[in-house]
């Protein structure tokens, strides 16, 4: 399978978005007085809505097609089911190896800018595992995009706007404790940026070493959606809808879920 310069660029393009917004989310945590709950709540649930989807309805059953093709019925039904749940595995591994406390997942309101002492260690701290949490969160979902965005540009781009939108929270959760600790905006935005900057790195290993394996083995391809849903699917049951829930809006984030579903369905109709 031969890949055009335009697709592998557009691959990693959507990847750098997806990456970059925690950016985003670090500009907000400086800038906005308040958090907009409703409207944080209703995105993220949006955000579990497509990844869910997308996954049950468009990139598992792409996998088995392709591992079905490979190794016929029987044998890739099971290797894609096992891929799917070494997804789900693996970022829930990831997840645990994170405390509560330092989980940019727990996640924080702009408001506790101000709710917090300056200076501290233990705010140092609990901002650098944050950054490194988001990091080994982000570098598979890096891989997940590109691989996706390279088959399928559309169902890349809606994987990428997904991605983006989940990352937002998580740049805020980085960006208070680090200013915290050492009072510098400056510095808490680039660490907040570092962090989201793995999944264009994950893209970037993804086009080193998988790629070439890719071309000659197109089964991969097969392997690695089914570990893709698997993550959206962990990443939105453990994480988005969690998080949503947090900020008190409990049916603006099944409204945003639903949105993000029929979104996601007319979205694929539209390119059947």
């Amino acid at each position: 399978m031969e890949y055009s310069f335009q697709s592998i660029l557009l691959a990693f393009a959507l990847t750098f978005f997806s990456g970059i917004s925690t950016s985003i989310g670090s500009l907000i945590a400086f800038t906005a007085k308040t958090t907009n709950t409703k409207f944080l709540c209703t995105a993220l649930g949006f955000s579990a809505g497509v990844m869910i989807y997308v996954s049950f309805m468009e990139i598992y059953p792409k996998a088995q097609d392709i591992l079905v093709e490979s190794f016929g019925e029987h044998t890739g039904t099971y290797y894609a089911v096992g891929a799917l749940f070494l997804g789900i595995i693996v970022t829930a591994i990831i997840d645990r190896l994170i405390p509560d406390f330092e989980n940019p997942h727990e996640l924080s309101r702009v408001e506790d800018l101000n709710n917090i002492p300056q200076s501290s260690p233990k705010m140092m701290r609990m901002g650098l595992f944050c950054a490194l949490a988001l990091t080994l969160h982000n570098f598979p979902e890096g891989i997940a995009t590109f691989t996706a965005a390279l088959n399928d540009p559309s169902l890349g781009l809606v994987i990428a706007i997904a991605i983006a939108v989940h990352n937002v929270p998580e740049g805020i959760a980085v960006s208070i404790p680090v200013y915290h600790a050492t009072g510098s905006k400056k510095r808490a935005f680039w660490i907040s940026t570092i962090s989201g900057l793995a999944e264009p790195f994950g893209a970037l290993i993804c086009y080193l070493f998988l790629l070439p394996f890719i071309s000659a083995y197109p089964y991969i391809v097969g392997f690695i959606f089914a570990l893709v849903a698997g993550i959206m699917l962990f990443i939105s049951l453990d994480e988005l809808l969690p998080a949503a829930e947090e900020f008190g809006e409990h049916h603006m984030a099944i409204y945003g879920l639903i949105a993000g579903m029929a979104f996601m369905a007319i979205s694929l109709l539209l390119f059947i």
